[in-house]
């Protein structure tokens, strides 16, 4: 598992408020291991499907859901674009440099933007 997913993970868990037993006890149910060194990619992403699915993360009126942020995280890795041409991206055709500030409406028309580039890119 590699630092900056076990990063992802330790921020989850703090903003979840979980209890280090509590934490490892998911760990466990989930995906069958009690520490996130132990993890796989695909039990990493299974954990982060669980954590999405709590009410702390549930979409609000004022901003996307942290599923749809991991979802243009995920897109983004997947069309190999740095920061840098991911700002200028959403800056031009979006209006917006600021991720934190969309809308879940404004985060869907993204996703579906970025699905369409990957898209055009694989044929």
């Amino acid at each position: 598992m590699d630092n900056k997913k076990l990063a992802v993970i330790h921020i989850v868990k703090r903003e979840l408020s979980l209890r280090d037993d509590e934490y490892r006890n998911i760990l466990e149910r989930v995906v069958g291991v009690r520490s996130s060194r132990d993890l796989t990619d695909s039990q990493f992403h299974k954990l982060m499907r669980y954590f999405v699915r709590t009410r702390h993360y549930r979409a609000t009126d004022k901003g996307m859901t942290l599923r749809q942020k991991y979802y243009i995280n995920r897109l983004k890795k997947d069309l190999d674009w740095d920061d840098s041409h991911f700002q200028n991206y959403i800056k031009k055709y979006f209006h917006n440099r600021d991720l934190d500030t969309y809308s879940k409406h404004d985060a869907s028309n993204l996703i579906v933007a970025l699905n369409t580039i990957l898209s055009r890119h694989r044929h």
